[in-house]
């Protein structure tokens, strides 16, 4: 994130730009100055992840309610010291990065695999110098947090841009997060969340008046350093050439510096000692060699102008002074649109208004293991529901042909090298009586319209004929009913030991506070057994019978034999079933490993035949008893 070793240079050469300071004692002066003000903190909650999620079963996806603890306490101890925060997340990846997270994905599936060895081999979870943020955790915060009485954003555009640009048009106290574009962009103050010590709210505070001294430079010269040196927008290899020239020209580099320390201290100097003479004289374009990389360079140094701001490098190409992001709407209904993105913003609601205003959604990684032939990705597991979910979104934008609009999905599961998004097609909603319109649903007040809701939402999960047996359970442990079913009919290798130990969880977790827990043992049986009973039925209404499966308690060692390349995976995927348009016939969700009619892009194929899969792959234990 950011300039790649920015915050090593600033720690190592240049200490005076990093001043310890309290926040609380911070805020006491922003009121005293600020009569009648309330100091604000903007976090950007993406960096925060890591310092949030302390459990220690963090490859199970750790303690919900301790996380939720975790978070209590962090808001306790700013408000008490009179400071309010708000919560900033990533809500879309810009296209000028989307290499950038690609990249990004790839390297956390090494990572991933390399976690998975180290199960396999030492049969317990690595320690933290090996963690990996957990499935879907910045999506759980942002209601954790919205359920603790928080303001919580979701980003339209790049987060850091945003939380850069609320941090200075609202004066606020500062920004809380740990990503070096903060010493770039001209805002309020940066702290580290990384350095921060909650009890005394003591942490550091990074100049960025005090970095530019220390390297010859104004501040509004930043943006042009970050684009020199790499970032997420201008690929770091791009001017590699010009900063070794920068490099050997550079008579004050020391052998007791690292390079890149060195490299960073070289393009400053080259910046103040030759760009800003040529300044006025010559465009940027002739003093650097930017060739055909020009738009992408102008676009990197533009990203970091807030609001109101200019830069002095780009004066003479204004058209460039602000992102030229446009708004393509997939979605004919500019009144949903409006509420969608207004839910979107205040974190009410996940992925919907991307899918409505440009029909491109994202995925980052899991933890799956690559090499466990019994389970497929997630990614695959679940596309069945939201071709669903895409159709009933985009229902009133078909075109003359009466097909909605094709989905691209950037989505990260083993196999997929993301060289280009997958085109998926929505597929229509099978309800007696008719799917109602988005506006029906999202609109109306009348009563009968929960109950289509009800129903809508049970079809997506092709569970329209068990709706009178989940009708009368409680909203937690309807969904949790439905997604068992599908999951349990979707992958027929998961066995009743995995639907008790689904189950067992969900009700022991109910109602317990952290300190409960650590003493839980028996309990909730009658409504367990309910439950089971439940799912155990619904699965045989769609030819699914659970089998007991005692895995055994030790793990297989992969060897280099077993690997499997993308080519093997992908001719390996799982088959999904397509819509049953006929919920008599087929009244739930069918195995993934049967036969069925359409890949993702909508071309008809065959899987292979199931005797065949069964010879070729070989059951794998995954965890002890």
């Amino acid at each position: 994130m950011g300039v790649r070793g920015l915050h090593g240079f600033v720690g190592n050469a240049c200490p005076e730009a990093c001043t310890v300071v309290n926040l609380k004692e911070m805020a006491e002066k922003y009121q005293i100055h600020q009569a009648g003000s309330t100091p604000v903190i903007v976090v950007d909650a993406m960096c925060c992840l890591r310092h949030w999620y302390t459990p220690e079963s963090w490859v199970c996806g750790g303690q919900w309610l301790e996380y939720l603890s975790v978070l209590q306490d962090f808001i306790k101890a700013f408000t008490t010291a009179g400071i309010k925060l708000v919560f900033f997340f990533d809500g879309v990846v810009e296209q000028k990065k989307r290499c950038e997270w690609v990249k990004r994905r790839l390297r956390n599936n090494k990572e991933i695999s390399t976690i998975f060895q180290f199960i396999k081999t030492h049969r317990r979870q690595p320690g933290r110098e090996m963690f990996f943020i957990p499935s879907g955790l910045a999506t759980f915060t942002r209601f954790a947090l919205k359920s603790l009485g928080q303001e919580t954003v979701c980003s339209l555009q790049e987060a850091d841009y945003e939380v850069a640009s609320y941090g200075l048009q609202n004066n606020c106290l500062g920004i809380l997060g740990e990503d070096t574009d903060y010493l770039i962009y001209n805002t309020c103050p940066y702290f580290s969340i990384n350095k921060l010590c909650l009890n005394s709210l003591v942490t550091v505070m990074f100049s960025r008046e005090n970095l530019c001294q220390r390297l010859g430079l104004n501040v509004t010269d930043l943006p042009l350093l970050a684009c020199l040196l790499g970032n997420d927008t201008v690929p770091e290899g791009m001017l590699e050439n010009f900063r070794q020239k920068c490099l050997s020209g550079y008579s004050s580099a020391k052998q007791n510096n690292d390079r890149r320390t060195n490299t960073i201290l070289a393009v400053a100097n080259y910046i103040s000692r030759v760009l800003r003479l040529q300044q006025g004289m010559k465009d940027l374009e002739e003093m650097l060699p930017l060739r055909q990389n020009k738009t992408v360079f102008y676009r990197g140094v533009a990203s970091y102008l807030l609001p109101g701001q200019q830069s002095p490098w780009l004066l003479q190409i204004p058209s460039l002074e602000t992102s030229d992001k446009e708004e393509a709407t997939m979605c004919s209904d500019s009144e949903i649109l409006q509420i969608a993105k207004e839910q979107h913003v205040q974190a009410e609601n996940y992925l919907v208004y991307n899918i409505l205003s440009n029909g491109e959604i994202e995925c980052s990684n899991t933890l799956e293991d690559e090499l466990d032939p019994e389970l497929p990705g997630q990614a695959l597991i679940f596309r069945p529901i939201r071709q669903h979910i895409y159709s009933l979104l985009l229902e009133d934008s078909k075109d003359a042909c009466s097909s909605c609009p094709i989905i691209k999905e950037w989505f990260v599961y083993f196999g997929n090298q993301l060289k280009q998004p997958e085109l998926v097609q929505p597929i229509k909603l099978d309800i007696p009586g008719g799917t109602p319109s988005l506006r029906t649903l999202w609109l109306s007040k009348e009563a009968e319209v929960q109950a289509q809701r009800f129903n809508t939402f049970l079809a997506c999960f092709h569970l329209w004929n068990e709706r009178e047996e989940l009708q009368v359970l409680e909203n937690s442990l309807k969904a949790l009913c439905c997604l068992l079913i599908y999951l349990l009919c979707q992958v027929d290798t998961l066995s009743l030991e995995d639907l008790n130990a689904f189950i067992a969880q969900t009700l022991c977790l109910q109602g317990k506070s952290a300190a409960q827990l650590s003493g839980l043992q028996k309990c909730w049986l009658t409504e367990f057994q309910k439950l089971k009973s439940l799912i155990c039925k619904a699965c045989m209404k769609s030819n699914r019978a659970l089998q007991s499966r005692q895995r055994g308690n030790e793990f297989i060692k992969e060897s280099e034999s077993r690997r499997w390349d993308s080519n093997f995976q992908r001719s390996h995927q799982p088959r999904f079933s397509s819509l049953y348009h006929n919920p008599n016939q087929c009244r739930g969700p069918r195995p993934y490993s049967t036969r069925f009619e359409t890949d993702p892009s909508g071309r008809g194929y065959r899987s292979e035949d199931q005797s065949q899969k069964k010879r070729r792959f070989q059951y794998t234990p995954r965890w002890p008893r």
